[in-house]
């Protein structure tokens, strides 16, 4: 599939974002920040230190809790990701926002799509981050990748997703939130005609 980010702005202009309103929740936001590379869009994600207070070790998105300051959930994404791994904002072209996602951790997470149209130059965070992983989509739209695993969460089976790409173990809600982007991308994209095989 042929994916370029003018498509993406479209298809997040054209859908009906799905919001969660739980005040209980604490807000938060990640930037899915995707670059060219190899004639195909890349995704960035960062393995988390040991040092964070919340889900250590694990791979990501860059981002995290929303500021008083923050005027809105795009601010707190790019906020993070420029602490994270020295990105500036001035440098990644926001192409809207997807659902929200709800974390067991008890979070509500926006995730903010972004780009950057060169491979972006990042400094890291030694507190925070501790390498960064880089994956063509097109890793995540191969089945052969995937792996489900059933959990039990409030009395109701759930699935999990899993990918390993490289040394990487990317599941949870980092899994989840990309997979459902770009499975949804990718009808809209048949249904419209612009799908290459």
């Amino acid at each position: 599939m042929n994916i370029d980010p003018q498509r993406i702005r479209r298809f997040l202009e054209r859908r009906t974002r799905r919001a969660i309103d739980d005040e209980r929740l604490i807000r938060a936001a990640v930037l899915i920040l995707l670059f060219p590379r190899d004639d195909q869009l890349w995704v960035l994600l960062t393995k988390r230190t040991s040092d964070v207070e919340h889900h250590k070790g694990q791979i990501s998105f860059p981002g995290g809790a929303m500021d008083e300051g923050d005027r809105d959930s795009i601010a707190t994404a790019l906020r993070e990701t420029e602490e994270e791994i020295g990105l500036s904002e001035s440098v990644i072209e926001v192409l809207g926002l997807f659902d929200d996602a709800w974390v067991p951790s008890g979070f509500r997470i926006t995730p903010v799509l972004g780009f950057t149209r060169v491979p972006p130059k990042v400094r890291l965070s030694p507190q925070e981050v501790e390498e960064i992983v880089e994956v063509p989509l097109s890793f995540f739209l191969d089945p052969r990748n995937e792996r489900v695993r059933q959990f039990i969460r409030d009395g109701r089976p759930v699935d999990v997703y899993f990918y390993t790409y490289r040394t990487s173990e990317i599941w949870g809600a980092t899994a989840s939130m990309l997979r459902t982007f770009l499975h949804e991308l990718q009808e809209e994209m048949e249904k419209d005609g612009f799908a290459e095989a």
